[in-house]
């Protein structure tokens, strides 16, 4: 049996004033689609293609519960939570595979 792991993640533009948060359970997957603009939607709309922050769960009702939990915070909220995590903003999805900021 596989242990699936699930993804909460967060998209912004290239001039960062656009920020969307969703959840999955294959973050390269999901990140590719939003780059080659397959997810019709928000994402595509705003140019919302850059992965600048992603949490883990094992469980995908703790995974939405966050999703939810993230989408409630304030935009000074979630900007502090990506600069703790990502400081600088810097992509991390690069040719396929995600990049775990240090």
């Amino acid at each position: 049996m596989r242990i699936q792991i699930y993804y909460v993640y967060i998209l912004t533009n290239t001039h960062h004033n656009v920020l969307y948060t969703g959840v999955t359970n294959d973050l390269e997957r999901r990140c590719y689609e939003h780059k080659q603009k397959k997810i019709k939607g928000f994402t595509q709309k705003y140019n919302a293609d850059k992965l600048i922050y992603f949490e883990k769960f094992d469980f995908i009702d703790l995974a939405i519960a966050r999703e939810k939990q993230i989408k409630g915070y304030s935009r000074m909220k979630k900007s502090a939570l990506i600069d703790k995590f990502n400081k600088g903003w810097k992509e991390l999805y690069h040719n396929g595979k995600i990049e775990v900021p240090v």
